[in-house]
């Protein structure tokens, strides 16, 4: 097996500091929630439609990865953790609802942005046999930043700042960016990818590989919904249908969360290992059992216990998606194809279940049945990998980006 570089283990560290923010600010917004209902006065479904409007800027930070097939992957990365630091920051300084998700909207932008395109770069820059691993890392350095947020919040919020608390430590990342960012080299694809390729905005929809974009564009939108929706809610209904306080929802979210760390940073290693569909199966499918246990659930160990699994595999199955979209283009269109399978059209589930669900919620008077409903989401997705994906395992870019390969 190929061994790490000394650029290689720096590049690692660099991409999993960047993304550790990341994973911060994608759980902060559901950690405050229910304390940004209260000071600014918002319903239930008026907590959906501020989701939903924020996570288009996951729709729109199409604008800026698929850049990265025209600036380079380098130049993205250094706007968007710049991006996301400040507009995270300024979140904090919202004089009301308006302002706030107008800031959080940008902020979703420039942190999918980093996101998308360090994944591009993990799977450009390491060895066939490690790819997942590498990938699932990055990714598990995410969850990471989602456990500290977990731990810290409950304690932010008892400060005389309250929730704002907890975009203002989001300017870390601008110290550290200052500091990597000059050791970061273009990735050695990206300098010799095909100088001739089109990479004009509709260039990928009249290639070969549009079909194959759609369909990782179908699959992205059907696992979105269930992990999206199983996580962002999950404070909303243990505090307001299980009596849980916000400490109590805070120690629930931290123990579930370190208990699945090991098995996340796993996730990547596992699909090198036994293979992406293989994978597929079981993270999956313990994310069905983990959203259908965290909202139907009563007694605090068993809903802490389903929390783990939900946690899990809502970190677990990106390394298994990235990795296809990563995995399945050539370098013209890698850029392109994450931005319109996963931002635009992928995302349009993640923009729009959650405010489909407030919308339920609040007239069934609860988010249990209405989050549980959505654990059948990864079973489908399963299937779609099965049905229309070809394993990849080890396989070098330039194989796995072929078209017509048969499925294994």
């Amino acid at each position: 097996m190929s061994r790490f570089s000394r650029y290689q283990w720096k590049l690692l560290a660099f991409l999993s500091v960047a993304t550790f923010f990341e994973g911060y600010d994608f759980l902060a917004l559901t950690q405050i929630l229910p304390n940004l209902r209260a000071d600014m006065g918002l319903d239930r479904d008026a907590a959906g439609y501020l989701i939903g409007f924020v996570n288009l800027g996951t729709m729109l930070a199409y604008v800026l990865v698929r850049r990265a097939d025209q600036w380079g992957r380098r130049r993205v990365l250094t706007i968007t953790i710049a991006g996301y630091t400040i507009a995270t920051f300024l979140s904090g300084l919202s004089p009301n609802v308006w302002v706030f998700a107008v800031l959080q909207l940008i902020a979703r932008i420039f942190l999918i942005g980093e996101w998308a395109v360090s994944m591009v770069i993990a799977a450009e820059e390491f060895p066939a046999a490690r790819r997942a691993t590498v990938i699932g890392i990055v990714q598990a350095c995410s969850s990471l930043g989602s456990v500290v947020c977990a731990g810290v919040v409950p304690l932010l919020l008892t400060t005389s700042y309250g929730w704002r608390s907890v975009y203002f430590v989001g300017v870390l990342p601008l110290v550290l960016i200052a500091i990597a960012r000059r050791g970061l080299r273009e990735t050695e694809r990206f300098v010799h990818k095909d100088a001739s390729a089109n990479t004009s905005l509709m260039q990928i929809w009249r290639s070969p590989y549009r079909r194959r974009m759609l369909v990782m564009a179908a699959i992205w939108a059907v696992s979105y919904v269930g992990a999206q929706n199983g996580v962002a809610f999950w404070k909303e209904f243990a505090v307001h249908e299980r009596g849980f306080t916000d400490a109590e929802v805070g120690m629930a979210i931290v123990i579930a969360a370190v208990v699945s760390m090991p098995m996340v940073f796993a996730s990547g290693w596992l699909l090198d290992r036994v293979g992406r569909r293989r994978g597929s199966i079981v993270i999956f499918g313990v994310g069905a059992l983990g959203v259908l246990g965290s909202y139907t659930l009563y007694a605090p160990w068993a809903l802490t216990a389903s929390l783990v699994l939900g946690i899990f595999s809502a970190s677990a199955y990106l390394p298994v998606l990235n990795t296809y979209t990563t995995e399945l283009f050539p370098t013209e269109y890698r850029g392109a194809a994450f931005a319109w399978s996963n931002n635009l059209l992928g995302r349009v589930s993640y923009v729009l279940s959650p405010v489909i669900v407030g919308v339920i919620a609040e007239a069934v008077s609860g988010f249990g049945p209405v989050v549980a409903a959505t654990s059948v989401f990864p079973i489908i997705t399963i299937v779609m990998i099965y049905a229309l994906l070809p394993e990849t395992k080890a396989r070098e870019l330039e194989d796995t980006a072929v078209l017509g390969r048969p499925m294994a």
